[in-house]
Parts: structure tokens; sequence; C-alpha cells
């Protein structure tokens, strides 16, 4: 038998999205018995005839319905478009109505992250609306305690509905200490419950 895993999906163009993503991989892995598993989503066109390469040419590979069927918990994250997901997120989620006849994800735990060019740049709201189909399909959505210190302190990052990031305008601010450890620490979140879960 295989070892559970958490997909740790997400969407990122500038890059921000993507080091938070590699952060809560390193939080899974963090917690003995299950692994991470990175994967991404192609960026979709208003042209209908363009299309991507099979294997992206950087970063993760692009994530298949197989790995979202056999994960034992669940990392979604995206930029926020006007406080929301970006579309490619989206429209990858769009496609798993497969999942949600099947009931494959029924409770399997789940949590959001974002990244956002400013500090109120729609971070909250990104986070529940991405929380919203995985809601539908079933999953149990769990955001960042406030047993953690950072949550109440940081002046950067970091919202109890999951891990964030300010990326600036240009987006190439690094995480901090604070958005950093918020990340590892829901990146173990949800491991500790995917494996709780796994052994009831």
């Amino acid at each position: 038998m295989s070892q559970p895993y958490i997909l740790v999906l997400y969407y990122s163009r500038k890059g921000s999205t993507a080091k938070m993503a590699r952060a809560l991989a390193e939080g899974v892995e963090q917690v003995s018995g299950i692994e991470a598993r990175l994967r991404t989503v192609p960026a979709v066109s208003t042209v209908n005839e363009a299309t991507a390469p099979a294997v992206p040419e950087e970063g993760a590979v692009y994530c298949t319905e197989e790995d979202l069927r056999h994960c034992s918990g669940l990392l979604l994250g995206s930029p926020t478009r006007f406080g929301n997901m970006a579309a490619p997120m989206k429209y990858f989620i769009d496609s798993t109505s497969g999942l949600w006849l099947s009931g494959a994800l029924i409770d399997k735990p789940a949590g959001t992250f974002t990244s956002t060019s400013s500090l109120h740049g729609g971070q909250e709201t990104t986070l529940v609306t991405m929380a919203i189909p995985l809601i539908h399909h079933g999953m149990l959505w769990a955001g960042i305690p406030y047993s953690h210190p950072e949550l109440t302190s940081t002046t950067e990052g970091g919202t109890p509905y999951g891990a964030s990031h300010v990326a600036g305008v240009k987006g190439n601010s690094e995480l901090s200490t604070t958005e950093l450890k918020l990340c590892h620490e829901q990146g173990k979140r949800i491991a500790r419950l995917a494996l709780k879960l796994h052994s009831a």
C-alpha cells in the first residue's frame, strides 16, 4: 500500500504562490507517515486555439483527476483575482464533477492559501471562496487556529482562514518569517488531520 499524501495544488503566475506551495509541502513532510505531492494547473486563454504544453517548462507537473481522487488531504492555493481564485484554478475545479458524483473527496481535510500584491488585496475572500467548492465536495475545511501567536502579531500575511502572503506590487517580495511559519503550520495541521482521518 502506497504512503498517503497531501496534494498541494496551486496556480502561480509570478512565483509567489509557488513559493508558498513549497513551504506548505515542507510543513506536510515534517509529519511522519505522510508526504506532499506538488501539482499545478495550466493557464487558460481567451484565445480558443491556444494550448498549453503537456508538461510545464518549470515547476510542478499538471494535476490529474487521479492525483485529486487518491489524495488523503488537499491544500489549494491561488493568487487573488478581484477577491477570488484565479481563472485557471476555477477552471480546473469546475472540471471535477466526476469526483463530486462519486464522493471521492468526502471527509478528507482541506486548506486554502493565497498571495496578493497588497495587504488588503482580498486575501480572506479568496481563501473562503476557494473553500466553497471543496465544501460541496464534502471535504473538511480547516484553517489556522489562533493557538499560533503569529496570527495576532502579523503585519504581513497570515489569516485564520489559511496561509497568505503579501507579494508586493511587482510580486517579488520573499515570504516573511511569519508567513513561512504559518505555511509550515498549516501544512502540518492538514497532514495530521489526514492521518487521523485515514486511520479512523
